[in-house]
């Protein structure tokens, strides 16, 4: 086959096509436009550039279409040729956002992106969004504006940054009402809250759950508690081996009740292994340390 027609095919038929009739389905909640996530037991499978790429947030593997069908199936690149060809003409079913798409990112870096925009303060919107929509307590807010680890979104959401091991903000998880992602252009390293040279690392899969978790603990002395962001990028691997790496250092894979979480959790234990660490797992009673906060409530 000619590369023209390779590049014909491959804009004929979308990854999403590929995983819904792979049994594959679309996980609304977890998806933003840039990024749709899609679930089949315990495998998942991130969608992005418009449906023409993909990977797996559990792993380095990524790709187009074609690699796609040879990831799910085991096929050569020849024999996925004829799944992807067989494929033209099925429409997926498109997400029903309820978000408009966001204005194009300003020309500034992630570092002065995150200047540039307010500290959440008593009544405003994300303020509002993290206290009575996620049940966050005001002595939790307040640690986190500390230590300078909460901006003002657009739209009433809340931007938790990420930083790396010299304090360098590298980008954020976006979260509000009607909308969740990760910062255009930024890095996932560690949401980081509580005293840097604590030894009991307490690993979550988003920022408002290590808020969450830190409030159903009273901010336990000692404790570091992270989010990952749901990913697991070189970067946050270096950054909890470095943290791991602390004499009699505890890691604690308090992970989503999900497999998912269950994946991280394994991870982490391994990682754990690797470093010489202690290692730990705390499962939420629910799905995540959020809804306990609010059952707790």
């Amino acid at each position: 086959m000619e590369k023209a027609e390779l590049e014909e095919l491959r804009d004929k038929v979308a990854c999403a096509a590929v995983l819904e009739t792979a049994g594959f389905a679309l996980d609304l909640k977890e998806s933003t436009r840039k990024a749709v996530k899609y679930r089949r037991g315990g495998d998942i499978v991130i969608v992005i550039h418009e449906g023409k790429g993909w990977f797996d947030p559990l792993s380095d593997v990524k790709g187009d279409v074609f690699g796609l069908v040879e990831h799910l199936d085991g096929l050569p690149f020849a024999a996925a040729l004829y799944v992807v060809a067989d494929l033209i003409g099925f429409t997926p079913s498109e997400p029903a956002w309820t978000r408009k798409t966001r204005e194009k990112a300003p020309d500034q870096t992630v570092a002065q992106r995150w200047q540039s925009r307010r500290k959440p303060w008593r009544g405003s919107s994300s303020w509002r969004y993290l206290s009575e929509t996620r049940g966050i307590p005001e002595a939790v807010l307040r640690q986190a504006l500390a230590a300078d680890a909460l901006r003002e979104g657009p739209h009433g959401s809340m931007w938790a940054g990420h930083f790396d091991e010299a304090g360098h903000v590298t980008g954020w998880e976006e979260r509000g009402p009607e909308w969740r992602g990760f910062a255009t252009g930024g890095a996932k390293v560690l949401f980081r809250f509580g005293p840097a040279d604590a030894l009991r690392l307490c690993v979550t899969e988003a920022a408002i759950d290590a808020m969450s978790f830190a409030a159903i603990e009273s901010s336990s002395p000692g404790t570091l508690y992270l989010s990952t962001g749901g990913g697991w990028s070189p970067s946050t691997e270096n950054a909890l081996r470095g943290l791991a790496a602390r004499p009699d250092a505890l890691l604690v894979a308090a992970t989503d009740a999900n497999s998912q979480g269950e994946t991280f959790a394994e991870r982490l234990r391994v990682l754990a292994e690797e470093e010489g660490c202690n290692w730990q797992r705390l499962r939420p009673p629910s799905d995540d340390w959020n809804a306990c906060l609010k059952w707790k409530e």
